[in-house]
């Protein structure tokens, strides 16, 4: 009878014990959730930005070649210009 009675015990602690753990994973696992998702956002704002400067960087490049190059440079810049917009029209069209 008192195996029996210390095997309970024993049960009894171990399940308190898995039980605790459980808990402590399963908070811990919520805060790694919460920790992910504003990383995530943070990605994604700074993906943003990036696009948004690499925009802004085009711009300045092609406003420097406008105004410190050759006009032959000029007119190939301005052609390529031309040439994409005019994809993007026929991409609309479609």
């Amino acid at each position: 009878m008192s195996n029996t009675l210390e095997a309970i015990h024993s049960l009894e602690v171990k399940l308190k014990t898995l039980l605790f753990n459980y808990e402590f994973l399963k908070k811990e696992n919520e805060i790694l959730l919460q920790s992910s998702t504003g990383l995530q956002h943070k990605i994604l704002e700074q993906q943003q930005l990036l696009a948004d400067q690499k925009v802004a960087y085009d711009s300045l490049k092609i406003a420097k070649t406008i105004d410190g190059s050759s006009t032959k440079d000029t007119k190939l810049k301005i052609n390529t210009l031309i040439r994409e917009i005019d994809k993007c029209i026929i991409q609309l069209q479609e």
